[in-house]
């Protein structure tokens, strides 16, 4: 089974990498992969470059065999479109292999707009993961998917190539990049938050606005 989970990771932080784990022992595989984004499509730009983000998810999965990283959006010009990614992962794993992709509900919840939509189940299962405060539209075209397609054993998604779905509650650790973002751009500490590598690559390359440690009531530390 090959296993997906993509993103800006703008920054990446410690809850993408303990969901990310918490799905590699769930779905029992040796390695999932983490695939950053280059330009999304339904989304503002990210606050740092493809390179800046790809090197700071680098750092975050250094020493962590269980995670790895697929950097095939980067390379490619253009929007990040799911469905070429899925397409030329599936040329790669030919039509047998199981092919996971995880999506979260804030993400599904407007799946029915992403290019070719209607051909990704085809590609690969999806695995939508619960976010708090999100709840889908039972009347939308992702909720119908989610109902017609949802196998109820996780394990199910290991015996066929894709067509399925699942839906997952996990225990999450709520921290959003945006509020990563915010704190840095305001000279406030996101330690604890983001790999301690990953706030140091951040201070050293300026990113995020960081300008400096700033002498206030939330300094940088």
């Amino acid at each position: 089974m090959h296993v997906i989970y993509g993103g800006t990771f703008d920054p990446v932080h410690n809850g993408h990498l303990r969901l990310a784990v918490e799905l590699r022992e769930r779905l029992q595989v040796p390695a999932l992969s983490l695939v950053p984004c280059h330009i999304p499509p339904h989304r503002a730009s990210p606050g740092a470059t493809s390179a800046d983000r790809l090197a700071l998810l680098q750092l975050a999965v250094d020493g962590e065999p269980g995670l790895r990283i697929d950097d095939q959006e980067l390379t490619r010009d253009g929007a990040s479109y799911t469905a070429i990614t899925l397409r030329q992962l599936r040329a790669e794993l030919g039509p047998d292999e199981p092919l996971v992709m995880v999506v979260g509900t804030d993400a599904f919840a407007g799946f029915d707009r992403w290019q070719d939509w209607q051909q990704i189940p085809q590609l690969a299962h999806l695995l939508v993961i619960a976010r708090p405060g999100v709840e889908l539209d039972p009347d939308s075209a992702p909720a119908r998917l989610l109902a017609e397609r949802h196998c109820a054993d996780l394990s199910a998604l290991h015996q066929a190539p894709a067509g399925r779905c699942h839906f997952l509650e996990l225990p999450l650790l709520e921290i959003s990049a945006t509020g990563v973002r915010e704190r840095i751009a305001d000279g406030r500490s996101p330690r604890y938050l983001i790999p301690d590598a990953v706030w140091q690559a951040i201070r050293q390359r300026g990113l995020y606005r960081y300008c400096g440690d700033r002498q206030s009531s939330g300094h940088v530390s």
